[in-house]
């Protein structure tokens, strides 16, 4: 397995690398929260045809930008909901974080690790967790897989990144108070419904 892996927006602006990926989970989640995060930025690209996201899942101190960190955004779906990454050059979905930096967890999108030569499954082993197939485009749904084993893992990096201060680390926050980079854009109701309403 490489120890490292490529990101980069679209166009090219934002570029940075993702190393250690060890815990980290490759999984595929159909969540109509994921669908409409995409849609909203015009990113069919980042659904496959059953409305599926597919996500690395690896600490957020393994992560560093090299350039471009100016051109990310982030947004909310609602007032308590995920940090979802994006850049502003080109609306490349980049990832999703909690609000709070000290749960520290980055579930990156595939959508910006498609670097040349390097595929997913090589980097991070194949897909290990399907969630949320209830909500997959089309009468027959992907079979759920692999939901404990995630979260374990999940908590795994949380814990890890609390007790050794790796947290503090997240390129997605300000590292003296926590705040994200870039102020949160929470989408107006009707914005969300039309999200929502493009499936």
């Amino acid at each position: 397995m490489p120890s490292s892996h490529s990101i980069q927006c679209r166009c090219g602006q934002l570029r940075g690398l993702l190393t250690a990926t060890r815990p980290s989970n490759h999984c595929i989640c159909y969540c109509t929260d994921c669908q409409a995060f995409a849609r909203h930025l015009g990113a069919h690209d980042a659904l496959d045809k059953q409305g599926g996201t597919e996500i690395i899942q690896a600490p957020a101190a393994n992560l560093t930008f090299s350039q471009g960190v100016d051109t990310l955004a982030c947004l909310r779906l609602t007032d308590t909901g995920m940090l979802r990454w994006y850049t502003t050059c080109c609306q490349t979905p980049i990832g999703n974080t909690l609000a709070n930096w000290r749960v520290s967890f980055v579930g990156l999108i595939h959508t910006c690790l498609r670097a040349e030569g390097q595929s997913l499954d090589t980097s991070f082993g194949p897909v290990t967790m399907r969630v949320s197939v209830k909500s997959a485009i089309g009468q027959e749904k992907p079979v759920s897989s692999g939901l404990l084993d995630g979260i374990a893992k999940t908590i795994a990096m949380i814990v890890r990144a609390r007790i050794s201060g790796a947290y503090r680390r997240s390129p997605f926050f300000d590292p003296r108070n926590g705040t994200p980079v870039a102020h949160p854009k929470v989408l107006t109701s009707d914005e969300l419904q039309a999200a929502k309403r493009m499936a």
